[in-house]
Order: structure tokens, then C-alpha cells, then sequence
């Protein structure tokens, strides 16, 4: 039995996403998660999550969790070690002098951790060279790690299983006939969902002969300041707040939104995985023109990009497609389309097991 050994949060929905569809291939997977694992999401299909002891701790003390990391990899005894995060779970992929190592970059780890100190540069190039395999889920971010290493970059998408993600008949939060703009995503400042409210607030006053609602998806550490936001707007009314929601039901709220709107204003968006999920779903999408996002969205084709932090720019935008069903319809079809071709997760995943098999092959010689 071929055996991984994935370092990452245990926590994290990509996290789940990859070991689950590594599993469907007939690898034996553990997790090694440096945050104490919170959930139920691995308990019905047969992976082993290792739990570090320094984990919630400050992040100075992550290395000592290696001894750790060590008497794990000599009972478990893997094939390939793939770490997915390039700072904190990089490190210990790098320290553990295991080969051979994948290194999956995600996002802030490139865009952020690099830039903070010579220290943070020097630690993650570091990690960059003892990786025997990196990989980026998008060209704007293979672009960036190129600026830290010579090495090949392999670019696998966070792509989406379009037999979970696609058009749903679902139950209603707001009444069928009205238009519902909203967005999937953690209620955090990069995601600019701020943005997101100013620019329905304007379409508020604009669009009277519409019934146009405000639907927002997901938790995150501004949930209290958008709520009041909303409530200062004179927009409680027509604004719902779902909280927090399971992974499972991700795809019946695409499926409520009639346009899904994605304001990033951070280039370490670099993929937007969500806007793909909802382009799965034959939703028509806006984003901002930041990180991976005008990569995923064809502009004019399967959705509008629209500058970053700029809610008037942003309500432009989905009253062009308010007012045009047609419009709407025919965006999110080739969204689909789009998606389809590229960001089919079992391709993606597919790229994924050649890699592995393609190292194994290596160290069998």
C-alpha cells in the first residue's frame, strides 16, 4: 500500500479536499496538523490525523515539533511527504531531511511570508530548495515563487467536483423570484466584503423596481463590524448572514445566489476556488482584478472583473446583470464550460497522483 504523509491543518476544507480524493486513489493517507484538529470531517473515511503538541502555540516553537514529526514518519513509514503551506508546514517538510518532498504554495505563504524579513525570505527559500517537487494552484502565483528558486513549478488548480458542484434546485432563504447577489467566503479584510455591502447599498437606491437581496456566506473575525455595517445602512432587511456552514452545504448556497461576487483586495487571492465552485453552479460572477481571480474569470465571458475597492465600480457591474438575464444566463453556462475544461477536480487530482508516482519511480531506481 502506497502511503502520504500530508503536513498541513486538519482543519482546512482544501486540506479535506485533497486526502479525501488521494484515499478514492488507494493511498493510505495520515494528516500531521500543527492546529489541534476540531472536527468530525476525516472520521468516515479511514485517515489518521496526528495532532501536534505545539500546535496553537506561537509559531517560534513550530520547529520543535520535528522530534514529533520524526517518530511519525519512522512508524508510518511514507512514500512521499507533501506539505501544503510553504512557511510553517514547509519548514518541517524541509527539516525532516525526507525525500522524497512535495511543497504545495498557497497564497499568503509566497505573497506575504517571504516579505516580512530577511529571515522569512531566507527560511523560505530554503524550504523551496529542499522541496523535490513544488506546486501552485495558479500562473500568477507560480510567477511569484519563481522570484525564490530556479526549480520547475507544477501548477495544479483547487479545482471542483462538478458532480457536487453544479446547478441545484434548493430551498430558499429569500422568495424564488428575487434576485439575490451575495458571496461565499470568510469574513475576513482581504476578502473586502465590505466593498461587497457599500455597492449594494447603492443598488439599493438604484434598482427600486427590482426585489434584490444581500446574501452573505461564511463566518470570520469581522463578522461583528460587517453585521453593524448592514444595520448602519439601513439594510437588515433585505441582508442575510448565514454564519458558519459545513462544506456539504457549500453548493445549495451557490446554488441560492442568482450573481456571486468575489471584491478581494489582496493579491494573495490566489486561486479564488470559490469563485470557481460558483461558476460549477451556472452562476454569472464578478471579481476583482486582483491575485488569481482574473485568471479564473474570463472577462466578458463567464463573468466581469471590476477593480479592487471600489464599490461603485462593483455596483456597475451587477446592475448590468440585474438588468440582463440574459446576460446572466449566458455567463454562467460558459462559466461552467470554463470550469469543465480546466478546473475539473478529477483531472486536477489526477495531476496530482502522476506527481506522486512519477517521484516513487524516482527513489524505486
Amino acid at each position: 500500500m502506497k502511503k502520504i504523509l500530508i503536513l498541513g491543518d486538519a482543519n482546512s476544507y482544501h486540506i479535506l479536499k485533497w486526502v479525501s480524493g488521494i484515499v478514492t486513489k488507494g493511498y493510505t493517507v495520515k494528516i500531521f496538523s500543527l492546529t489541534p484538529y476540531s472536527g468530525n470531517l476525516f472520521t468516515d473515511k479511514g485517515i489518521d490525523i496526528y495532532s501536534s503538541s505545539f500546535g496553537g502555540k506561537r509559531k517560534f516553537l513550530y520547529p520543535f515539533a520535528m522530534r514529533e514529526l520524526w517518530k511519525l514518519i519512522k512508524e508510518f513509514k511514507p512514500d512521499i511527504i507533501h506539505a501544503h503551506y510553504a512557511s510553517s508546514y514547509g519548514l518541517l517538510g524541509a527539516l525532516s531531511r525526507f525525500h522524497p518532498f512535495i511543497l504545495s504554495v498557497w497564497g499568503s505563504d509566497v505573497f506575504d511570508f517571504p516579505k516580512i524579513s530577511p529571515l522569512n525570505k531566507w527560511i523560505f527559500k530554503f524550504n523551496l530548495r529542499k522541496a523535490d517537487k513544488i506546486c501552485s494552484t495558479s500562473h500568477i502565483m507560480k510567477e511569484e515563487i519563481k522570484q525564490y528558486t530556479e526549480k520547475d513549478i507544477e501548477i495544479i488548480p483547487f479545482g471542483v467536483d462538478l458532480n457536487v458542484f453544479k446547478p441545484l434546485s434548493v430551498h430558499h432563504i429569500f422568495k424564488e423570484s428575487d434576485i439575490v447577489v451575495g458571496t461565499v467566503k470568510a469574513l475576513e479584510k482581504k476578502y473586502g466584503i465590505e466593498y461587497l455591502i457599500d455597492a449594494f447599498s447603492i443598488l439599493r437606491q438604484s434598482l427600486k423596481e427590482y426585489s434584490v437581496k444581500l446574501l452573505i456566506v461564511g463566518k470570520g473575525s469581522l463578522e461583528t463590524k460587517l453585521k453593524a455595517k448592514v444595520k448602519n445602512l439601513g439594510l437588515e432587511d433585505e441582508t442575510v448572514f448565514t454564519g458558519f456552514i459545513q462544506p456539504a452545504e457549500i453548493p445549495l448556497y451557490q446554488n441560492m445566489l442568482t450573481i456571486s461576487v468575489f471584491p478581494s483586495i489582496d493579491n494573495s487571492e490566489s486561486f479564488g476556488v470559490a469563485a470557481v465552485e460558483a461558476m460549477a453552479c451556472e452562476k454569472p460572477v464578478i471579481v476583482s482584478d486582483v491575485g488569481g481571480l482574473p485568471e479564473v474569470v474570463e472577462n466578458n465571458v463567464t463573468g466581469l472583473i471590476v477593480p479592487p475597492a471600489n464599490a461603485e465600480k462593483m455596483a456597475e457591474a451587477i446592475e448590468i446583470l440585474i438588468r440582463d438575464e440574459q446576460l446572466r444566463i449566458k455567463l454562467g453556462r460558459q462559466g461552467r464550460q470554463r470550469v469543465e475544461k480546466l478546473y475539473n477536480w478529477e483531472g486536477n487530482l489526477n495531476s496530482m497522483i502522476q506527481i506522486y508516482e512519477e517521484l516513487m519511480a524516482k527513489r524505486q531506481i
